[in-house]
């Protein structure tokens, strides 16, 4: 027995997809691609790479991005869940098995396989809490709120481990947003605001490369006094001044020649240097469209799971932008974390267009239509029977 808004064709989805975030997201990639163009030959050249490399492997990373999107936006609310779990399982498993086989870049071990697992746990972690939370609102004998509050420890321990402790903010934040949504009493909210709180000073006391990234935030003259220079965001925020409001124009950029990672964490600072502050608030705006777009869909969805779903990957979504973009300004400490389908990376493209393809399939449209069973019908129609 399948109902008919469950069947899904191309046609069905074209009607039924939200269209306007569909185009925020295109309009992003293509900004993505003229972006790399500005950004990576630099790094390309000082790795003795070919001068397009980087865009090539973006645009090589862009088919199978596409297809993952748009296929997992075909899925019902119910196998999204189910791909979440098996999402998350596969996605902590391999956050589990970077601790002891993972390869240790830059004094952290993230990546194994040759991809980064937390990426793909971030959509995941949003999917299943989301639906312990709805599950917990809508059913008083199912306690979804305790299993939303035990998935976030189970969740982000690993990710502390690496350490990635930029990660597991973003998914905190996330998680927060969505236990206030949950609408749990004011004194829950305030004892997971202080459990927070004492993480962060716990980290900064224990986890060196925190107390030095957060020092040398808070008091840029200790660089060189046993603290890590601030060069990279000194030369991010010079390519602001720089680029002024209209920026050099495509291609002539100097900063970032010597400005690292280009291409990837600091790709804001390029725009604002070739392309000038005013189309960095246009990209900047895209995103908030983006963000505002989703919430106002999770408001007006009748499914609590949806809504809440909804809501998560769009904060999940536009906080990692506002973060990113907030470094390279010099207004928090450098998180390392990439600017979402505009910074090069395999494992970051890829796992936002998953996130990117979930929230297509809970914001679509499904009209409430009784299921349809279709019989065989055998012998003579029944007296007084319509012809």
């Amino acid at each position: 027995m399948i109902s008919r808004a469950e069947r899904s064709t191309f046609s069905d989805w074209a009607w039924t997809i939200d269209r306007w975030l569909l185009a925020g997201v295109a309009l992003l990639i293509v900004c993505g691609l003229v972006f790399a163009m500005a950004g990576s030959p630099p790094v390309a050249e000082r790795l003795h790479l070919s001068t397009f490399y980087f865009v090539h492997r973006q645009v090589l990373y862009l088919g199978p991005a596409i297809l993952v999107m748009i296929g997992v936006s075909f899925l019902t609310p119910r196998h999204v869940r189910r791909a979440a779990i098996v999402l998350w399982i596969v996605s902590l498993a391999l956050v589990v098995g970077t601790l002891f086989f993972g390869q240790e870049v830059k004094g952290a071990k993230r990546w194994i396989f040759g991809i980064q697992p937390s990426e793909f746990l971030k959509p995941a972690f949003v999917i299943m809490a989301a639906w312990a939370f709805s599950e917990g609102a809508k059913r008083k004998d199912v306690p979804g709120n305790l299993l939303a509050i035990a998935l976030l420890p189970v969740t982000v321990a690993p990710l502390v481990m690496q350490p990635d402790i930029g990660q597991t903010m973003l998914i905190s934040l996330v998680w927060a947003g969505l236990l206030f949504m949950a609408g749990i009493h004011w004194f829950w909210i305030f004892g997971v605001g202080g459990a927070g709180a004492v993480g962060a000073v716990a980290a900064y006391k224990f986890l060196p490369h925190v107390h030095a990234r957060v020092t040398r935030f808070l008091d840029p003259q200790a660089a060189g006094q046993g603290v890590a220079d601030t060069f990279q965001a000194d030369t991010a925020l010079y390519s602001f001044i720089s680029g002024s409001w209209f920026g050099k124009g495509p291609g002539e950029g100097t900063l970032k020649r010597i400005l690292p990672d280009a291409h990837t964490d600091t790709i804001f600072a390029v725009i604002g240097e070739e392309f000038g502050l005013f189309v960095c608030m246009g990209v900047a705006a895209i995103y908030g469209f983006i963000v505002l777009r989703g919430l106002y869909s999770a408001s007006r969805n009748d499914d609590p799971f949806c809504g809440f779903a909804t809501a998560g990957l769009v904060m999940l979504f536009g906080l990692q932008a506002c973060i990113n973009m907030a470094v390279n300004l010099q207004l928090m400490p450098s998180k390392g974390m990439t600017l979402p389908f505009i910074s090069y990376g395999g494992s970051s493209l890829i796992s936002l267009a998953l996130g990117f393809g979930f929230l297509l399939a809970v914001t679509r449209r499904r009209p409430h239509i009784e299921p349809v069973v279709e019989t065989a019908h055998v012998g003579p129609a029944p007296m007084g029977a319509a012809a």
